[in-house]
């Protein structure tokens, strides 16, 4: 609270802070309702400096993501979110690996624990592992920035860089996401950064997370065979989520995809799904809409969604398992047990 300059009556209050009032008000005061809520979207339990959204924006470290998004490469938002001194090094030196749960499980099986390194040794493993990431998803062996290296790995068309460089940017971070969260429980162990990357990657390849690209692609080919409004009725009455639109942060839209589609033009197939989707049900598209759009346009790798998700937020994965390893503190919630009660003598 401070005082209002205007009126010595009045006080000013953070708009953050009233939201978490209501939200708690509206859980009610009981201990389990209180934990319970606080895993899906509930109150934050882990303290963090690194990203936040409040008001349908998203920030890295204060820093309004989109801004970034729009002149900013990868590189100098790994610097920004990992308080590097100097640029961060996301170039070609790194083990060669068919795909990135190689590529982190060979880093991982060599890797220190990251538990007692301070925070320059970290860092020079986290430009290794995204690096590493990004090369097992394609990208050319050279000192470009990432988002140009993808260019010449993939082999599309110049034009797209400026929208991989936004993308990338756009999907570095985005709080405590479930993946995030199995970063910093590993990374809260002292397992090494690489290890701590590898849990996340695995949580993000669950359709409900990282897969949501994949499944929007399955929405939009049924839509082309199908008819847009009776594939949108069908997935609506079985009661299945809409990939690719809604978000429960950005009920007024998604900022991240309204950045991913400008100036780019989508096939009408998708668009007519957009108008659809929006009409029944009152949701705009998200970052995995946007994706998928920019990898349709640009006729981009099958699995280029994914890449991009997974290239981009790998960055903040090494941020958050620096900061959690240098808290020096282990996440080791306790279980509210529901089975059958036990006889004790």
């Amino acid at each position: 609270m401070e005082p209002d300059r205007a009126d010595a009556r009045r006080s000013l209050y953070h708009a953050g802070d009233i939201d978490d009032l209501v939200r708690r008000r509206s859980r009610g005061r009981k201990a389990a309702a209180i934990a319970a809520g606080a895993l899906s979207l509930g109150e934050p339990t882990i303290p963090t400096g690194i990203s936040t959204s409040a008001k349908g924006r998203l920030f890295f470290k204060g820093q309004d993501a989109v801004a970034l998004a729009q002149t900013a490469p990868l590189e100098h938002v790994a610097s920004l979110l990992w308080e590097a001194a100097i640029p961060a090094n996301l170039s070609s030196r790194s083990v060669a690996a068919p795909d990135p749960f190689a590529a982190l499980a060979c880093l991982a099986s060599a890797s220190q624990p990251s538990l007692g390194r301070g925070r320059v040794t970290l860092i020079q493993d986290a430009g290794l592992i995204v690096g590493s990431i990004a090369n097992a998803s394609g990208a050319s062996l050279d000192d470009a920035p990432l988002h140009q290296r993808l260019v010449e790995g993939w082999g599309c068309d110049p034009t797209v860089a400026p929208k991989l460089r936004e993308a990338l940017v756009l999907m570095a971070d985005h709080d405590l996401t479930a993946s995030t969260f199995a970063v910093r429980v590993a990374a809260s162990t002292g397992a090494s950064l690489a290890a701590s990357i590898l849990a996340g990657l695995c949580a993000l390849s669950g359709p409900r997370h990282g897969g949501a690209p994949a499944a929007l692609s399955q929405l939009i080919a049924e839509a082309a065979r199908d008819g847009v409004a009776s594939t949108v009725d069908r997935w609506l009455n079985r009661g299945a989520e809409l990939p690719g639109f809604g978000h429960p942060l950005y009920p007024d839209g998604d900022p991240r995809a309204v950045v991913m589609l400008e100036g780019i033009v989508i096939p009408d197939a998708m668009k007519r799904l957009v108008d659809a989707v929006f009409a029944k049900t009152g949701l705009r598209p998200n970052c995995d809409f946007g994706l998928v759009a920019i990898s349709t346009r640009f006729a981009l790798p099958q699995n280029a969604p994914f890449s991009l998700f997974l290239i981009g937020r790998s960055v903040g994965w090494c941020a958050h398992a620096m900061e959690q390893s240098l808290s020096g503190q282990l996440i080791r919630p306790r279980g509210r047990y529901q089975g059958p009660v036990l006889a004790i003598d």
